[in-house]
């Protein structure tokens, strides 16, 4: 410890102020990469967590622009306790313009705060970190959805940008293997890429990139919806008669129809029934949520089973409390391997009177 560290005024309480890191992209992916199984079960863990009341999850906050219709920036503040034990907020910008321009259309940073003092103490890149744990979160959906039925052997990927290839990576790094692996996407130049990615990922599974909506849902025993589509586009329930499993990550793909004739489950029903999502429309449609069958933590704790006569629909909104997990498992390991990068004198003028 420096002597600057050592001779911090103390904050209320007696309590050290903490010192102020600052974790970039790469240091972040190195922390998480060809880490999938131990990352889905701290997701895992931390579902559990929020489903037992040990977290604070308000609802996120939407800034959105009148000149910029497509875009919006999220706030998501979160508390989670257990092990992890930290305060935060993801700040997370969608521009989907960006994609026309050669850059990712999502950028984040995660802030964590010290439960004791508040303060904050590390700001990381996090747009690995939301990518996944959106994954993450869509690879344990699909494990314990699949558990009472015919575990998928037909993946469909309906959009194929970097949420899709997070999915299969963390799909295939958690022990699925399919035979066939479906594409289709509006972007050529996208769909291409994925499949260009799926080349050196994929052994042994047929690539197939499908011309319509309709051929891949019906091609696919498991359909992953990974676009940026801000309205339903996909309306009819017969294509789905074979009863698949949806993970609808992007929320807003399926209209009204497909999820009345559906099992489905999200990752809080509080946080998924607003901002005009698929399940929100059924519920301003019905007037109620008697067609939700539970959530995800409902399966793990054998309170609710997906049946077998029905699609079974995941839609998950995206907790900020997973944010948090997976952002301090980084914090750790980059503290462990001693390349933390400390900001001296963030914190300034901490004397009361001066």
């Amino acid at each position: 410890m420096t002597d600057l560290m050592a001779t911090r005024q103390e904050a209320a309480h007696g309590v050290s102020v903490p010192t102020f890191a600052v974790i970039p992209g790469a240091q972040v992916q190195q922390a998480l990469g060809g880490r999938e199984k131990e990352i889905v079960e701290l997701v895992e863990a931390t579902y559990r967590l929020h489903g037992a009341g040990d977290s604070v999850n308000p609802p996120s906050y939407f800034l959105r622009f009148s000149d910029r219709p497509t875009a919006r920036i999220i706030a998501l503040p979160a508390s989670v306790g257990g092990s992890v034990h930290v305060d935060g907020l993801k700040w997370i910008s969608s521009f989907p313009d960006n994609v026309g321009a050669g850059l990712p259309r999502a950028s984040a940073v995660l802030i964590l705060n010290d439960p004791v003092t508040g303060y904050p103490f590390a700001c990381l890149e996090s747009s690995i970190i939301s990518a996944t744990r959106t994954a993450a979160s869509a690879a344990l959906a699909a494990d314990w959805l699949s558990r009472t039925r015919t575990r998928p052997r037909r993946v469909g990927f309906f959009g194929t940008g970097l949420i899709a290839r997070y999915i299969h990576t963390f799909l295939a790094g958690t022990g699925w293997s399919f035979d066939t692996v479906g594409v289709y996407d509006v972007s050529e130049a996208s769909t291409a890429g994925f499949c260009g990615y799926l080349g050196q990922a994929e052994a042994g599974a047929r690539v197939t990139v499908h011309d319509s909506p309709e051929d891949l849902i019906r091609s696919s025993d498991l359909v992953v919806f990974a676009t940026v589509a801000g309205k339903p586009h996909v309306s009819a329930p017969g294509w789905f008669s074979h009863n698949p499993l949806v993970l609808h990550v992007s929320l807003r793909d399926l209209a009204p129809e497909v999820l009345l004739a559906s099992a489905n489950f999200v990752d809080d029903v509080e946080h998924c029934l607003k901002a005009d999502t698929s399940p929100h429309l059924v519920e301003q449609r019905t007037g109620d949520r008697d067609f939700l069958n539970g959530t995800l933590d409902d399966v793990m704790a054998g309170r609710a089973a997906p049946p077998a006569d029905r699609p079974v629909i995941f839609s998950p909104f995206g907790l900020g409390v997973l944010d948090l997990a997976v952002g301090k498992f980084v914090y750790d390991e980059v503290t462990r391997g001693g390349d933390l990068r400390i900001v001296d004198d963030f914190f300034h003028d901490l004397r009361r009177y001066g």
